[in-house]
């Protein structure tokens, strides 16, 4: 029986999702948990890979189980689980559902602060003495929604077969008087694409970049180098949509 994961994590400790030799990730830590409940080797498959440090809210993975589970076992796998992954249900789909290939949408949120904070250090990216222009950053989100090839935001060396994405929506908001969020929702995202988009409109925010600028490496496909380097503890997965019919009630 097929069954997603939804499920939040906190990344600090993590080498990210994907399992990697002699590194704690999210997806091997998980794994553990579900082959001692069901006392037979788990594989699971996420909906994408986070990098090392960044949050998800919201994310999905999904498994074959070797019976159909029951309402304890969600109390047993969560106590076997640290304080810093939580599972919030499992949910029977059709047996070819698949969490990453049937995402129709992505939504990630990128935090960041003016005045420091202890309990925000490892949720939100610490900027100080700035004063940034709240309209152009947004009006530059804006114009990205024109663009559906966002190779000027891939990391080097990526292994994407294609750098083509449409983005939805792109905003930010003002949360309160010390914080500030960025909200961004694709139909996929290239590695490291949404932190280098943060780093950009800040840099836009700043008045050392212009939109135009951005237009016309975003027009040739040119790689935007930007000195706002936006750390990963800011970034959080928010929301994954899947079509209802994958879904068994």
């Amino acid at each position: 029986m097929r069954y997603f994961i939804h499920l939040n994590y906190n990344g600090k400790n993590y080498n990210g999702w994907q399992k990697q030799i002699q590194s704690p990730t999210i997806q091997e830590t998980i794994e553990s948990a579900l082959s001692t409940v069901f006392q037979t080797s788990i594989e699971i498959v996420g909906c994408g890979r986070t990098d090392s440090g960044v949050h998800a809210q919201a994310y999905y993975a999904h498994f074959d189980a070797p019976y159909e589970i029951s309402k304890k076992t969600l109390p047993r796998i969560n106590k076997l689980l640290p304080g810093d992954i939580g599972i919030y249900n499992f949910i029977k789909t059709i047996p070819d559902a698949h969490s990453r290939f049937d995402a129709t949408a992505r939504t990630y949120k990128y935090f960041i602060h003016f005045q420091k904070n202890a309990f925000l250090q490892d949720r939100s990216y610490w900027l100080y003495n700035y004063t940034f222009d709240l309209t152009k950053m947004n009006d530059a989100a804006t114009a990205l929604l024109s663009y559906n090839d966002f190779s000027t935001f891939e990391k080097k060396g990526s292994d994407n077969k294609t750098s083509i994405c449409s983005i939805k929506s792109a905003q930010w908001e003002v949360i309160n008087d010390n914080q500030w969020c960025f909200t961004i929702t694709a139909d996929r995202f290239l590695r490291n694409m949404v932190r280098r988009i943060v780093g950009t409109l800040l840099m836009i925010g700043l008045g050392r970049l212009t939109i135009a600028e951005m237009k016309a490496a975003l027009n040739k496909h040119d790689i935007l180098e930007v000195n706002i380097a936006p750390p990963a503890h800011g970034l959080f997965l928010w929301q994954i949509d899947y079509p209802a019919n994958l879904f068994i009630e």
